[in-house]
């Protein structure tokens, strides 16, 4: 089985100490880059009430002056986004998960044996750290490992080589542990980074790593002091022997002009709240649309109450969109009067997922309608009745929607299947996330 990179890790993991992330705005230090993609299919084995005083108000948005590079590059997509990175001295091409919703970074790491006129190691290649002369372990000791504030985001321990080892568990119960290391990154017009701190991992089922870009201080566009970045997903296609193309920048997106914007909600780090993750990218959705019709689902369903529960984040590393009990049912409720008959009857995709059909997906999505996602100041997230079904094999399509609490978690996440044909922003500077429009199959600047 391929098994699923959820985004965020079990919820109980989260506690008030991990607000740590402190955002360099300095735009004289950011990088502005982008790296080539290829993609790989996924498995999707991934009432309250909001308490103001658990809020803090959002900066304004500032005007911020030009990252002296701007990188764009092209991904292949079927529903997950791998970036090829080059990572080392000399740079090896890696390929790692771009997901919004973790916070450490980690490769696969196994000593191969050196030879004088070997060739560059291919993509998929674990890292060999003998090769690089910039790898570095960090010991037990090190301020990461050991914080002055336990950091419960991120499990670390000493080894019996008294080097930081860390063990990480996601929502499907894969686990990915090994040493934490320091390493850097190396781009195009000799951009380097500093060393960043990393897992590289010996232990796990994986075959790619993670890049971790949430809002965590050990995430990659944390440490990397990235100002924004942004990604377009194209549409899928079941078209034999043909992967569409998609977009990606880190740094400036020339089409963020057209972009309609969204706050991030902040949390206030006195709260404990054992449901939440503080580090993701939290908005406040405020319904959802199914064709002409307005769910009757509280705003409320999709904010966090006072234990964390029901938050909603964006999520590139989530292949479905998952949504709390009530939405969902309210979301059942509706497509059962369109189209209730032609439900398959008993089936339940990966566990999470039961709204599906063996039948024409073009006339039953034609039926259900446009799905809307809507958020403050008019900004919306529409998915065509064309996309509201998604093929999962086997001449079955669903929904694109799954049940949070069959992963254990209490929140809803608005995963890629539902950003395709969308520009997504992650303004780190002004915290805040924009959408725009686009045909992301095209070839687009």
């Amino acid at each position: 089985m391929i098994p699923f990179f959820l985004s965020f890790f079990f919820f109980f993991f989260f506690t008030f100490f991990s607000l740590s992330t402190q955002h360099d705005q300095n735009q004289n230090n950011s990088l502005s880059l982008s790296f080539p993609l290829i993609a790989v299919h996924l498995h999707p084995n991934t009432s309250s009430t909001l308490n103001p005083s658990l809020l803090s108000p959002n900066p304004r948005p500032k005007t911020t002056p030009s990252s002296p590079y701007r990188y764009k590059s092209t991904f292949k997509y079927s529903m997950a986004l791998i970036v090829s990175l080059p990572i080392g001295t000399p740079p090896q091409t890696q390929q790692m998960v771009l997901d919004t919703g973790s916070q450490l970074s980690w490769i696969q790491c196994h000593n191969k044996k050196k030879t004088p006129k070997a060739p560059p190691p291919p993509p998929t290649a674990s890292f060999d750290p003998a090769l690089s002369s910039s790898f570095s372990v960090l010991p037990c000791n090190h301020p990461i490992c050991k914080p002055r504030v336990p950091d419960f985001t991120l499990p670390t321990s000493c080894d019996q080589n008294r080097l930081c080892h860390y063990s990480l568990f996601y929502a499907d119960g894969t686990l990915a542990e090994g040493n934490l290391v320091r390493e850097k990154f190396t781009f195009p017009r000799s951009i380097i980074t500093p060393p960043l701190a990393l897992g590289c991992a010996q232990d796990t089922s994986e075959t790619k790593g993670i890049l971790g870009m949430n809002l965590g201080r050990l995430s990659f566009a944390s440490q990397a002091k990235i100002s924004k970045f942004s990604y377009c997903v194209p549409t899928r296609t079941t078209r034999p022997g043909f992967v569409p193309t998609g977009s990606f920048y880190l740094g400036d997106n020339p089409n963020s002009a057209g972009f309609k914007y969204v706050n991030l909600m902040t949390f206030q780090q006195t709260q404990r709240m054992p449901n939440l993750d503080p580090l993701a990218y939290t908005v406040a959705l405020q319904g959802i649309r199914i064709g002409a019709k307005k769910l009757d689902i509280p705003p409320s369903v999709f904010r966090p109450n006072p234990s964390g529960a029901g938050q909603t984040m964006i999520d590139s590393g989530s292949e479905f969109t998952y949504l709390v009990e009530e939405a969902y049912n309210k979301v059942r409720e509706e497509i059962v009067r369109l189209v209730g008959p032609r439900l398959k009857k008993g089936y339940v995709y990966g566990g999470v997922a039961d709204m599906c059909f063996d039948g024409n997906a073009i006339e039953i999505g034609r039926l259900i309608g446009n799905m809307v996602f809507e958020f403050e100041k008019g900004v919306e997230i529409v998915v065509e009745k064309e996309r509201v079904l998604t093929d999962v094999g086997r001449r079955v399509h669903c929904i694109g929607i799954g049940r949070s609490d069959r992963l254990g978690a209490a929140s809803n996440v608005i995963g890629n299947i539902h950003q395709q044909n969308q520009w997504v922003e992650f303004d780190l500077a002004n915290r805040r996330v924009g959408f725009g429009k686009a045909d992301c199959s095209r070839s687009i600047v």
